[in-house]
């Protein structure tokens, strides 16, 4: 038998992650409201290993295991050779924004345009959603009309002087190939080569919204932050199983049942809402776990249908990427980040030259400096796939090094443009393995579904080809890795077929419970009570560009309208528009 909590909250959340820990904060402290924060994973911090969730340059080191991460598969992909993808998703405080490559980019303006025609709101067009970027924002940046200065999320530039010449080569390369620079690509014009913004704080911390909303609170120094605080619980290693109603017949939301490491269950109840935020896969599985979902789904399973809402799961989306790599004369991160591979976990520990590793990692333990102080995606870009696309749909980050099977450095001096259509058509499914809540769900983007979506491909794998040989890189280049130098650029079936070969996921999961056919404008479920989700499933569709900072934007705006509040629209936001985009690609 489930054990009841003895204290009742106003709110229970379900999800300590990028949304999470900004839902918490913002409810506690302006809404002054009581909380329960349910995270099934471990705290972020206060273990031997705390370290490699707040380095910047240890991004990889969790991706690989699941201490911290969900470390789920795709299902085979049909288009993609019959491949598996991996998908990892953060198991700890802070979510995925604890373990992804915090690139803070926000998408373009005409994402957020389009978003208010898919929900059928103008709430959640650009000059709306623009007051909640800066919200949460703290830029180390110049002020703009475009950048916050006083929020918890802090956003950097670092620029690593060992590689600067080359990252320096990238931007200048996207130039000569007729591309634009842009100083901001989160400003006024995304489109364009130059530097990118990383959630990196002034100590050379990562920023996860763990770090920002957070433990401030469970760390309190102020007056205000220890009364917030006073109202909000945050209880970690506890998997929730299924959501509570208000009777057997009831629609009405009013706790959560949840498993703690022992394996005892516990119920939890909320007097206002429980509001999810487990992220694009956790929040559509619990909803189906709970009997909300396509109803001859879930009768198959053996789940009792409580609400038939067909469209919980679908609609997944995810970037496919892929990277275009180079062998160079020098400057990189191989003499920092190589390591001896064979020996298992051991390995990701076995540098092939310690006296750097060791250097650049007491740079930052005593100075929070140097080159693990920085993400490495210092520099990258936007650009137009074709004529007729009305602002960028292909993304670039560039590293100055080579990436082994996404997590490991290549023992050599390299480059490479990590790349891929940002805008697909393709969609997906996410569906329960069985109605076991500790069972991994089955997720299958579907990728390259659509022949709009192979074409796009293709052509940012050609105009990649083509940026990576301008004489910005002559200084540097050794030769071609991947592809390599006989590969036939022109040959169209042998380019979709090194796509489909050496493809894989951006990590940018989304869409499953999306605003307009699963939630409302504000996030309520449609045809239940006392239940809300902000998390990225509830985006329409993904926005072009990494999602974490369209997450947590979204994540505000979703909190104020739990107080139903708004911030004012910034009616002077505007966004560059190309020259004669309908007919030239750049």
């Amino acid at each position: 038998a489930a054990s009841s909590l003895s204290q009742k909250y106003d709110y229970v959340i379900v999800g300590a992650g990028s949304a999470g820990c900004v839902m918490a904060h913002r409810l506690v402290k302006e809404h002054g409201a009581s909380v329960l924060l349910l995270e099934a994973g471990k705290s972020n911090r206060g273990s031997w290993d705390s370290w490699k969730n707040q380095m910047p340059a240890a991004l990889t080191f969790n991706l690989a295991n699941n201490k911290y991460n969900w470390d789920y598969h795709t299902l085979p992909q049909k288009h993609l050779d019959g491949r598996t993808l991996h998908q990892p998703r953060g198991k700890m405080l802070g979510g995925s924004s604890s373990l992804n490559a915090m690139a803070y980019v926000r998408g373009h303006a005409l994402d957020f345009e389009r978003w208010a025609d898919e929900i059928g709101s103008t709430h959640w067009d650009y000059k709306h959603v623009l007051p909640y970027f800066k919200k949460a924002q703290r830029h180390s940046g110049e002020a703009s009309a475009y950048r916050g200065q006083d929020g918890p999320l802090a956003v950097s530039r670092m620029r690593s002087g060992v590689v600067k010449p080359i990252n320096d080569a990238f931007v200048e390369a996207g130039v000569q190939a007729g591309y634009p620079y842009t100083e901001d690509m989160n400003g006024f014009m995304q489109e364009g080569f130059g530097p990118m913004d990383m959630t990196v704080d002034e100590k050379g911390e990562r920023a996860s919204t763990a770090h920002g909303y957070l433990w401030p609170l469970l760390k309190a120094r102020s007056e205000e932050d220890k009364r917030a605080a006073e109202r909000l619980a945050v209880l970690t290693s506890g998997h929730v199983r299924r959501l509570l109603f208000d009777g057997s017949d009831s629609k009405r939301v009013v706790g959560v049942e949840f498993a703690d490491t022992s394996g005892a269950v516990h119920q939890t109840f909320a007097d206002a809402e429980v509001i999810l935020c487990a992220g694009a896969v956790g929040s559509p599985q619990l909803l189906m776990l709970s009997g909300i979902g396509d109803a001859a789904e879930l009768e198959k399973l053996g789940i009792d249908v409580r609400h038939h809402s067909p469209e919980v799961g679908k609609n997944l989306q995810d970037h496919l990427e892929f990277y275009i790599q180079f062998l160079a004369k020098h400057t990189s991160l191989y003499p920092y980040a190589a390591t001896f591979g064979g020996f298992g976990g051991l390995s990701r520990y076995l540098f092939r030259q310690p006296w750097n590793a060791v250097a650049a990692g007491l740079g930052w333990f005593i100075l929070g400096r140097g080159m693990s102080a920085t993400n490495h995606f210092e520099v990258g870009g936007f650009i137009r796939s074709a004529p007729g696309k009305a602002h960028p749909d292909v993304q670039y980050h560039f590293i100055p090094g080579c990436v082994v099977g996404q997590l490991d450095f290549l023992p050599e001096h390299g480059y490479q443009a990590h790349c891929g259509a940002m805008r697909p058509t393709s969609r997906g499914t996410l569906r329960l393995a069985s109605r076991d809540p500790t069972a991994s769900p089955l997720i299958d983007p579907n990728f390259l579904a659509t022949e709009d979506d192979v074409v796009d491909q293709r052509n940012a794998f050609r105009m990649t080809h083509e940026i990576m040989r301008q004489k910005a890189f002559d200084p540097f280049v050794l030769k071609p890795l991947s592809p390599d130098a006989d590969f036939s650029v022109d040959d169209d079936d042998a380019v979709d077929a090194w796509i489909r070969q050496n493809s894989h996921s951006g990590y940018h999961l989304s869409c499953t419970c999306a605003m307009g056919s699963v939630v409302d404008q504000d996030g309520k479920v449609m045809g239940v009570e006392g239940l809300r989700i902000a998390d990225a499933s509830v985006m329409p569709s993904m926005t072009s560009g990494n999602l974490n900072a369209a997450t947590i934007m979204l994540a505000e705006k979703i909190a104020d309208a739990v107080r139903g509040v708004r911030l004012p629209a910034q009616e002077d936001a505007t966004w560059y528009v190309p020259d004669e985009w309908e007919r030239k690609q750049r």
